[in-house]
């Protein structure tokens, strides 16, 4: 089981779910072009992919990543996916492109979201491999659910199976992730609340 780390932000702000401002125009280029979302069974190289491009962001920004973690459902053994590899970078402020986001273009990289109102969150994409870098400030509560859900689900096959089977409900009739994720948000929150439960949080005032 991940481990609670003093470093962490407080459990409450974990278990709350910012929005963001609805109003936020976050498309820095316009809205992606729609596209039939694809999920195939779970392939070992994309471990290695997150691997190589891992070893890549580190080079190039050296001390200024904080923290690079592989997230997201490719990141879970034996569950299908989207063919793309989310990665979580953390800096040390989201808001200082200039201090990363010329290093990333380098690497192939390009910025397409910049969501001020929701963690500062900003997602590079990297298209061949398809790779999501998305960047968050220390102690993002959104960063640190990633990692809970890529472990609870490595380690609870029940839960591993009911989020394939949704995932694979939810890409019916979509061309967008936004709409792909929103149809498959009830079950991921479903298994948040268990994950928070498992850890006593919910019973905490």
């Amino acid at each position: 089981m991940t481990q609670y780390s003093p470093n962490w932000a407080q459990r409450a702000e974990i278990m709350h779910f910012e929005d963001g401002d609805p109003h936020e125009n976050p498309w820095i280029a316009g809205k992606p072009t729609p596209e039939n979302i694809h999920v195939e069974p779970s392939n070992p190289q994309w471990v290695e992919i997150f691997a190589a491009k891992k070893a890549e962001i580190e080079q190039v920004l050296a001390q200024r990543a904080l923290h690079i973690e592989h997230v997201g459902s490719t990141a879970v053994p034996d569950l299908a996916a989207k063919p793309v590899i989310d990665i979580d970078l953390i800096v040390a402020d989201p808001e200082d492109e200039d201090n990363y986001v010329p290093a990333l273009e380098a690497l192939g990289y390009r910025l397409q979201i910049r969501e001020r109102s929701w963690y500062q969150h900003r997602m590079l994409r990297h298209e061949n491999p398809r790779v999501n870098l998305h960047v968050f400030g220390p102690s993002c509560p959104e960063h640190i659910r990633h990692i809970l859900f890529r472990d609870w689900l490595r380690d609870h096959p029940a839960d591993r199976q009911s989020y394939a089977e949704a995932k694979l409900l939810a890409k019916d009739g979509v061309t967008n992730a936004t709409d792909y994720n929103a149809r498959k948000q009830n079950v991921v929150r479903t298994i948040y609340q268990d994950i928070f439960r498992s850890r006593g949080w919910l019973t905490e005032t």
